[in-house]
């Protein structure tokens, strides 16, 4: 069963400083917060608030590529949730034949706003997000993805330089 929801909100998680998509059922009171990236908070956010930039940002051609190729996108769902990672399908209609798209949430929610198409949420990602774990241990548990992770865990925003986090 899945459950119609909008964008209730954009805020940032006080401990990792992630930004957050709050996202309320439309006919009651559940929540769902999905951490995003920044980029992909910008873009919501943009759109939210009615910014327009001088050049087209990714979800804009996106949408332009979309409308030229005669492609409808029906809706969204964040349809799963494992290890504490969601995922989400884009539902695309073009000359009567149906197709899905796996995304990233955050991507899928950005579009659904710039196309007007609505956001449905998985009951059962609703009802696993209240139980998330937030101890996560690394699915690659070889020589390589523990070098990687010691490389992630080292990093800190100076690393980054002017691409500021």
């Amino acid at each position: 069963m899945y459950t119609a929801m909008i964008i209730s909100g954009l805020t940032v998680d006080p401990i990792t400083n992630s930004p957050i998509v709050i996202l309320r059922e439309v006919e009651g009171d559940q929540t769902l917060p999905i951490w995003i990236g920044v980029l992909e908070a910008t873009a919501i956010a943009s759109e939210l608030e009615g910014i327009k930039f001088s050049r087209p940002m990714t979800h804009d051609l996106i949408k332009s590529i979309l409308d030229m190729a005669g492609i409808e996108v029906v809706r969204i769902e964040v349809s799963d949730l494992k290890n504490n990672t969601y995922y989400a399908l884009i539902h695309i209609k073009k000359d009567g034949k149906k197709r899905l798209i796996d995304a990233r949430p955050s991507d899928a929610i950005a579009l659904s706003l710039r196309v007007k198409a609505p956001i449905f949420v998985a009951q059962q990602v609703i009802d696993n997000s209240s139980q998330m774990e937030f101890k996560v241990e690394p699915e690659d548990k070889s020589e390589k993805g523990r070098k990687w992770q010691e490389i992630l865990e080292g990093l800190n925003a100076e690393d980054f330089g002017k691409y500021k986090m």
